[in-house]
């Protein structure tokens, strides 16, 4: 809960009120964010990092698997009072983005194992190229709108956009690795593979999924440079 709930604290303080107008949209894109799993990105700076790589993997896939359920819910309870949010289009469109590729993927491997290794040589590339494109096309599509608002709002919207995005990570890094650390007496290894598993979200299912709600496209926006914000916040910190 230590990442919706400070997604709900940082977008009702600086962004739903930011504009009359997008101001909600980016409350909702963070708060999905949020309420996102975490990323498979964490694997890879958990590896970097020297910590419990078998953990880090265990508590992604735990946290894929529930947000198909758990991610409608948070988000709807969330932000349900001030942004109006279909929980039945959530939770099909977690379904269809979450559980879907698993079932597909799980499937694939036991009927036709080589296929899945041959195919597993190219899927990570493939994999950061299309998180790539849909990130850089959702910056792409909102440039226009950020830049017009922040031109003429009295504080510029970008870089309090970008401020709310990094502060929630590092929130989410920092309880991350304190909680268990300070809090519950685990290990130095442990505490740090829960940190980056914490801080480090499934940025591009946070777009996908305001994309498929039919959110105002400025709910992607939030998502798209989350993916960005967290690989340099976890590289940095491993």
């Amino acid at each position: 809960m230590i990442m919706p709930l400070t997604a709900f604290a940082i977008g009702r303080t600086l962004l739903l009120h930011l504009d009359p107008v997008l101001g909600p949209a980016l409350f909702l894109g963070l708060t999905l964010v949020g309420c996102s799993p975490g990323g498979t990105a964490s694997n890879l700076v958990s590896l970097i990092a020297g910590a419990d790589v078998a953990l880090s993997v265990l508590l992604t896939a735990c946290s894929t698997i529930l947000a198909s359920g758990v991610t409608p819910l948070l988000v709807k309870l969330l932000v349900g009072s001030a942004v109006e949010v279909s929980g039945m289009a959530l939770c099909e469109a977690t379904a269809r983005v979450v559980l879907l590729p698993v079932t597909l993927g799980m499937m694939l491997n036991a009927k036709a194992p080589k296929l899945a290794r041959t195919l597993s040589r190219f899927t990570p590339f493939a994999s950061v190229v299309l998180v790539a494109l849909i990130c850089g096309g959702v910056v792409a599509q909102n440039a226009a709108s950020v830049l017009s608002v922040g031109s003429t709002a009295t504080s510029s919207l970008l870089p309090t956009i970008i401020a709310s995005v990094l502060s929630l990570h590092s929130v989410g890094f920092l309880a991350g690795y304190c909680v268990p650390k300070l809090g519950l007496g685990y290990t130095e290894k442990t505490s740090r593979t829960i940190s980056i598993e914490t801080g480090m979200q499934n940025s591009a299912l946070a777009v996908v999924l305001a994309r498929s709600i039919g959110a105002d496209p400025l709910a992607s926006l939030p998502g798209a440079l989350s993916a960005t914000a967290h690989s340099c916040l976890g590289s940095l910190l491993a």
